[in-house]
């Protein structure tokens, strides 16, 4: 079958059913990432659906924070600071850096930043 093949519209139970464009339905096919990727990239954007945690990401694009000065930067405690890092650690978006008795937490790596700079690019477009 060509892939610019439409299948035909057809009567199903008295009523019209449209038939999809194949050629479409392949490649988006195609493109589909595997289960695993596709969940582990929906956890992603859950925990950045979090106004807490997407502000956290933002001020560590400016460089490596403690939690001290992430939760004062946020207005909550280093406690509930700390819980919202240790679920980006999880997620691979941030790393932290021990120096003594303090942890130093920034950005896991480049796509992380990058994310972030494509999603205010579209925001503010």
């Amino acid at each position: 079958m060509t892939p610019q093949k439409k299948a035909k519209i057809v009567e199903e139970e008295g009523c019209l059913v449209r038939m999809v464009h194949l050629d479409r339905v392949i490649k988006a096919r195609e493109a589909d990432p595997p289960p695993k990727e596709t969940m582990a990239t929906a956890r992603i954007f859950k925990a950045l659906g979090d106004p807490n945690r997407l502000r956290l990401i933002m001020a560590l694009l400016k460089g490596e924070m403690c939690v001290c000065d992430l939760s004062a930067f946020l207005g909550i405690s280093e406690s509930a600071a700390s819980h919202q890092l240790r679920r980006l650690k999880d997620l691979a978006l941030v790393k932290s850096r021990r120096e003594g008795q303090v942890l130093y937490y920034s950005l896991d790596d480049d796509h992380v930043a990058q994310l972030l700079d494509v999603c205010l690019e579209h925001v503010r477009h």
